[in-house]
């Protein structure tokens, strides 16, 4: 079953479409596109991809453009699931207040439950790196915490003589003392991002253990990935587009009822 599915961000709606856990056809939309009504110009964009496509399935965490972006896609007659809290068929939420729960990282829970076991750590590194606790309860909860953008963003915006990095400065950093302001941020940054991660998942690793939890499969998506140091990048599993065949699984767990 061939299903289009669309993941909106809060700068950029990223869609594909899912076949399985194949993902092809994707592309990039901006969110704001949407804000004022909805957007000719995005149905048009995804009009060529629906060929014996069975349905939509979408997550948000823009809420206040979610009515415009299924009155873009309406005009095509196909079904359209929004994946919330209360339509994640198959996933039980161990959560005190579910509705907080961004709906991207159930997404991302449902693909981990369907394709790769309980229990599970997942990191999805964007704009926030979140981290997301998956066990034979369900989903459990997580961790929120800056990503590289929101570090270098603050580093030169809250100093006089700090410049701005961008990602691909971060990329192949060596040594570990700073010769230069840039290479001392770059330092700073990189392998400060990545000892994060370290500690934040060592201490997500102790609990489950503590708890009698097998060890946990630890998977990551997001483009800052590639940012990490290699021998960290080794202890996780990439899938580049985790959410949007979660939104998928979602889509067909509501079909078969």
């Amino acid at each position: 079953m061939k299903i289009l599915s669309i993941d909106v961000g809060n700068t950029s709606t990223h869609y594909g479409i899912v076949d399985g856990q194949a993902v092809t056809r994707t592309g990039h939309f901006p969110t704001r596109t949407f804000r004022d009504g909805p957007s000719a110009a995005f149905a048009d964009e995804i009009a060529p991809l629906l060929a014996n496509v069975s349905g939509i399935s979408f997550c948000s965490v823009v809420p206040g453009i979610n009515a415009n972006l299924q009155a873009s896609v309406e005009r095509f007659g196909l079904p359209i699931l929004h994946l919330t809290h209360e339509s994640c068929r198959g996933l039980q939420l161990a959560y005190p207040r579910p509705a907080e729960i961004g709906q991207d990282r159930i997404a991302n829970a449902i693909a981990v439950q369907e394709y790769h076991g309980v229990p599970a750590i997942i990191l999805d590194m964007g704009t926030a790196v979140t981290f997301d606790i998956i066990t034979s309860a369900g989903y459990e909860g997580g961790i929120i915490a800056p990503g590289l953008a929101v570090m270098t963003r603050y580093l030169h915006e809250q100093t006089a003589l700090l410049p701005e990095l961008s990602e691909a400065d971060l990329l192949n950093v060596e040594g570990a003392i700073g010769k230069s302001t840039v290479h001392a941020m770059k330092l700073g940054v990189a392998i400060g991002f990545s000892g994060m991660l370290d500690a934040l998942l060592a201490r997500v690793r102790a609990e489950l253990k503590a708890r009698g939890e097998a060890e946990p499969i630890v998977l990551s998506t997001g483009g800052s990935i590639a940012n990490l140091t290699q021998d960290w990048a080794q202890k996780s599993v990439f899938v580049e587009d985790l959410t949007l065949m979660g939104l998928a699984v979602a889509f067909e767990r509501q079909i078969a009822g």
